[in-house]
């Protein structure tokens, strides 16, 4: 495994076993290459940070969930957290690494100075210009890709590389070119030589899924024999699979890489193109960055001291701040506190329902109570309504739905007349539901009651002991019963509204409640019981 937890820090650069990471909170990708990801799948339950291309790549290919990944956008300087508290930040700015598709080094900047990971990387002039290191930025350590870091092994440059397989290819007029390659990688070669010599090149599924994502020319296809260059894996490049190949067609094989391979076929041709830096151009690079020190990330190819002259001094070991400490020895094994909120933001929130505290209750019931109070001596009811107004609400007892009601409530629940909002009250706390947009399947009971503006319980005039017999809370006179005089005025479809809604568990609303048509249903039922009353008052 190419990766690296950075001492005295909680981040970790392509490095996915848990069990090693210690003290590692902070975990980034630099690439998809399968020597950077080993122990990455599908299981991973840890923000992971990357680029955007490795952050489809990651989980189109791995599986990782997508509520873990956080893609960063290259070339900008983004802030993330230290601890949990929020007072110690760092920033760390992606650098495009120049190796394959979505490749990238990683910037960071925080207490412990500044450190640049390069991730497998190709070195070019343009890395020296960008905006985060043109600066004349103190790099205190360097990680760096030694892949190549041998004073002995001479690589072209990429663009002389190109140059040597299109002559190889031109020797070759009439022959099928198989190309061996990783998974990722070299796209951008693929396309040179489609361009050069007019020709399709045939890829596999999954690359040229890759390849239209980048954006390349359209000169890539899934069809075997539309054109005469193949790209394959590196591994199908061997003697058997060339004596099968020129029995139906003459092939020659190439592999573009810096890798000493020892070849079995007189046509498979290794050309050193190579996506990792050579030698002078690692000299170049360290050079110009002049770090406190160099890290190899290639752990069996050490640097040596190659690069002693062009180092400045060290900076000395960085002092952890006292929350960082704690958040890097919080337990790795459940999620950490930013985690648990960064999960409970992407909840989709309940739309409709309101929890007041128990004050805010008891401020609206006392509120609700003078306004009734007020309404009583105001308003000159005729018969039976003037003495339905002066019962207390209804008391809503278990009994009469078991099915829907989890719990007894013995609190009363009176109901607001508002046509927006809906309010039930037990001893605790008052919950306000309000109308959405959505469609509410209502709850059906099974029965059907009607409902006034006050509900008056049968017997126990005070509402607050409790009965198990249902007649004491349903019938008689009460306008519950279908022989109230107010329910042949209520059509069918205004019956049990208001109650059936008021005897919906809450947590039933919370989880499916909506409307789009309910206002203008308890608007209806409104109109509907205030001509009742003029009627009545003729």
């Amino acid at each position: 495994m190419n990766g690296a937890l950075i001492p005295h820090t909680p981040i970790a650069v392509d490095f996915w076993s848990l069990r090693r990471a210690g003290s590692a909170r902070l975990f980034f990708l630099s690439h998809m290459h399968s020597d950077h990801t080993v122990g990455l799948s599908s299981t991973w339950a840890r923000p992971l940070y990357c680029s955007p291309i490795t952050a489809y790549l990651v989980h189109r290919h791995l599986q990782v969930p997508k509520e873990w990944i956080r893609a960063l956008e290259v070339g900008e300087s983004h802030v993330l957290p230290l601890d949990e508290i929020g007072r110690e930040t760092m920033t760390v700015t992606l650098i495009d690494a120049n190796h394959c598709p979505g490749s990238v080094m990683f910037l960071f900047e925080g207490y412990f100075g500044t450190i640049l990971y390069t991730g497998d990387f190709r070195y070019t002039p343009s890395m020296l210009k960008e905006p985060a290191l043109k600066l004349g930025k103190q790099i205190h350590t360097l990680y760096l890709d030694n892949t190549n870091c041998n004073p002995a092994w001479i690589l072209p440059s990429r663009q002389e590389a190109a140059r040597q397989i299109v002559e190889l290819i031109r020797k070759h007029p009439q022959h099928n070119i198989k190309i061996g390659l990783y998974s990722l990688g070299k796209e951008s070669l693929l396309e040179q030589l489609a361009l050069e010599f007019q020709t399709w090149v045939v890829l596999s599924p999954r690359r040229l899924e890759l390849v239209q994502l980048l954006g390349l020319a359209d000169v890539f296809t899934v069809e075997e024999k539309a054109g005469r260059i193949h790209a394959v894996d590196h591994m199908e490049v061997c003697h058997s699979a060339m004596l099968h190949w020129n029995q139906t067609h003459p092939t020659i094989a190439i592999l573009p890489t810096s890798r000493k391979i020892r070849h079995s076929h007189p046509d498979i041709h290794v050309i050193p193109y190579s996506d990792h830096s050579s030698y002078s151009e690692l000299r170049t690079f360290v050079a110009a960055l002049k770090p406190g020190r160099v890290v190899p990330i290639v752990s069996q190819q050490p640097c040596r001291d190659y690069f002693q002259d062009s180092l400045s001094p060290r900076l000395s070991v960085p002092l952890i701040p006292d929350s960082v400490q704690q958040y890097m020895n919080s337990s790795s094994r459940k999620p950490s506190f930013l985690w648990l909120l960064e999960r409970r933001l992407r909840r989709p929130r309940t739309q409709g329902v309101v929890f007041n505290s128990s004050q805010e209750a008891a401020d609206q019931s006392q509120a609700d109570r003078d306004w009734d109070s007020k309404k009583a001596k105001n308003e000159n009811l005729p018969g039976d309504l003037e003495k339905q107004a002066s019962h207390p609400p209804l008391q809503i007892k278990k009994q009469l739905f078991p099915d829907l009601c989890s719990k007894e409530w013995d609190g009363a629940v009176p109901i607001s007349e508002s046509p927006k909002m809906v309010t039930v009250r037990t001893a605790s706390l008052s919950v306000h539901l309000e109308s959405t947009d959505e469609d509410f399947v209502p709850l059906e009971t099974g029965e059907e009651s009607v409902v006034a503006p006050h509900l008056v319980p049968r017997g126990n005039q005070d509402g607050l002991a409790a009965t198990g017999n249902q007649n004491t809370w349903l019938g008689g006179e009460s306008l519950l019963s279908h022989s109230s005089k107010a329910a042949p005025l209520l059509a069918p479809e205004f019956r049990g509204l208001a109650l059936k809604y008021l005897l919906t568990p809450v947590n039933f609303f919370q989880a499916q409640f909506s409307s789009r048509d309910f206002d203008q249903q308890v608007e209806k039922y409104c109109k509907l019981l205030l001509r009742c009353r003029e009627e009545n008052a003729e």
